[in-house]
């Protein structure tokens, strides 16, 4: 059994593969403050919840964004567990082909992705990641990872306009029940929703456009499923599609 991590800005994901399925997906909060013991018990606890045994993995791999935390994941996975870990980086088996002016400069989650986009689904991809920041990742037709964008998220923005504006409140982030809001509760909602899902709408059409072909599109992160039934496009919600990353590279790499 495989224990698979991707460490955020803002939440980690955890989850185990099992026989190339995912049994679960669990997110936790970022904390920087956390020690390698805290984490561990945590770990151990929701493999308690979902009653499996620590022993009985024997497997791990991460991918991380927060280069401080990493170190510490580690450390407290090494606690539970007692194989080897392995964690996306340089030195690390892909298989990606990466058209970028500096492939090293490419974070590990948008490579993760991009892994599992190729496998399970028809190029062109465009990779939609919506967490603390916005990504966008574009995979050509041949499956070369060719760029992508790189957006505020959508509770980025939320926060930078309730904290630098006195009379505009903090707000849930449940759909409006209309697109012309009739208070500030609802245009802002409108304003943060369906400004977001117009701007995936946006940039999708302008990739293909300079692709010159449509693309299968693909959206992920703890925001997508928020967004994407907004989007006048089609975009398959894939929540699975970082852990399922993480597995195809530790198959590579065993």
């Amino acid at each position: 059994m495989l224990i698979a991590i991707d460490i955020g800005n803002t939440n980690i994901v955890l989850g185990c593969i099992y026989g190339g399925k995912v049994l679960f997906s669990e997110r936790l909060s970022t904390d920087h403050s956390k020690t390698a013991l805290e984490y561990a018990l945590t770990f151990r606890s929701v493999l308690s919840l979902h009653r499996i045994d620590a022993k009985s993995i024997d497997g791990a791999i991460l991918a991380s964004v927060v280069p401080p935390v990493t170190a510490v994941m580690e450390e407290a996975l090494s606690k539970i567990i007692s194989c080897r870990i392995f964690v996306v980086g340089p030195g690390l088996k892909t298989g990606l082909n990466i058209q970028m002016d500096n492939p090293a400069q490419v974070g590990a989650d948008l490579i993760v992705g991009a892994v599992a986009g190729i496998r399970d689904y028809v190029c062109p991809l465009i990779l939609i990641d919506m967490g603390t920041a916005t990504t966008i990742c574009v995979v050509d037709k041949e499956k070369r990872y060719i760029g992508g964008m790189i957006l505020p998220g959508l509770r980025s923005s939320l926060d930078s306009l309730t904290s630098r504006t006195s009379q505009l409140p903090r707000i849930s982030l449940d759909p409006p029940k209309r697109l012309i809001g009739k208070n500030t509760i609802e245009c802002m909602k409108s304003g943060i929703l369906h400004g977001n899902a117009s701007m995936l709408d946006g940039m999708i059409d302008r990739i293909e456009d300079e692709l010159g072909m449509t693309t299968t599109r693909i959206a992920t992160g703890g925001l997508a499923g928020v967004i994407t039934p907004l989007c006048r496009h089609d975009i398959i919600l894939d929540e699975e599609l970082l852990l399922k990353g993480l597995h195809c590279i530790y198959q590579r790499n065993c």
